[in-house]
């Protein structure tokens, strides 16, 4: 039997994500997941792809506040709701669209951290960012993710991958949301819908992967694995392929452990 693994929220782009038992699906995701980013003096979001010590920033949800951590640096604490700021324009690839700054203390934080001027947004709760009108229906929404509100790994599939690796990597070089077992490596790539706790998923797209994947998500260092590897058996086209990205059908809630069903499979 197919079931999740485990469960990931990414509260802030690019930083340590949290793991957690249950996680609410909301408008754009999980309730929190990517709700906030680094965005330079530009508006531009800024991510591991260019900082990779933002590997370094560790998040947790305390009650009511979002609490940050980084290297040689004071705890940053944030509201999780009601967050008051400046309205500005930002950008995430090709969309422009609406956040709200985290303030002043936290725009010092990060541009400490980061050596460059930037500022912490938050999308609002109204906020809107369509996903991909090619890979979605009207309405469906994302935050500040790259392009998708949930990415999902097979741990299996994982566990191929350091068969083939010098040194093994662990599963959170994937950044994934939801993490599933009970199936074969790559099984994945023929789904198409699936569902988990009544709510369904339709996937979206297979996911490019880029140098992230090369950070090492306590340190921060770089190094050519396991992009290299990938790149010798799941590259299609330019692009190196390693898990799926999904569109939610509904809200709820899931739990480490609940079934997975697989609604519709791609012929082979």
């Amino acid at each position: 039997m197919i079931t999740v693994h485990s469960l990931h929220i990414y509260p802030v782009k690019s930083c340590r994500g949290v793991d957690v038992e249950t996680a609410e699906v909301g408008p754009t995701g999980f309730r929190h997941d990517r709700q906030w980013m680094v965005a330079g003096a530009d508006g531009t979001f800024i991510s591991q792809r260019s900082h990779p010590v933002l590997a370094r920033v560790r998040t947790m949800i305390q009650d009511d506040l979002l609490i940050l951590e980084g290297p040689d640096l004071p705890p940053l604490e944030i509201a999780l709701e009601g967050t008051s700021g400046d309205d500005r324009s930002v950008v995430v690839w090709k969309d422009t669209c609406e956040a709200v700054t985290a303030g002043p203390v936290a725009a010092e934080w990060f541009s400490s951290l980061l050596g460059v001027a930037c500022e912490l947004v938050r999308q609002p709760e109204d906020g809107i960012r369509q996903v991909d009108p090619r890979y979605a229906a009207s309405g469906d929404r994302v935050a500040f993710a790259d392009a998708f509100p949930f990415l999902l790994i097979a741990r299996n599939s994982v566990e191929d991958l350091n068969s083939r690796l010098d040194h093994p990597v662990p599963a959170d070089r994937f950044r994934a949301n939801i993490v599933i077992d009970g199936c074969e490596p790559y099984a994945e790539d023929g789904w198409t819908d699936l569902e988990i706790n009544q709510i369904g998923f339709r996937v979206a797209k297979p996911c490019a992967r880029c140098v992230v994947i090369t950070t090492d998500q306590r340190s921060g260092v770089r190094s050519a694995e396991p992009l290299k590897t990938l790149a010798s058996y799941r590259r299609v086209g330019d692009k190196v392929l390693f898990g799926q990205n999904l569109v939610h059908l509904g809200r709820g809630r899931i739990r480490i452990g609940d079934p997975v069903r697989v609604i519709v499979r791609q012929p082979s």
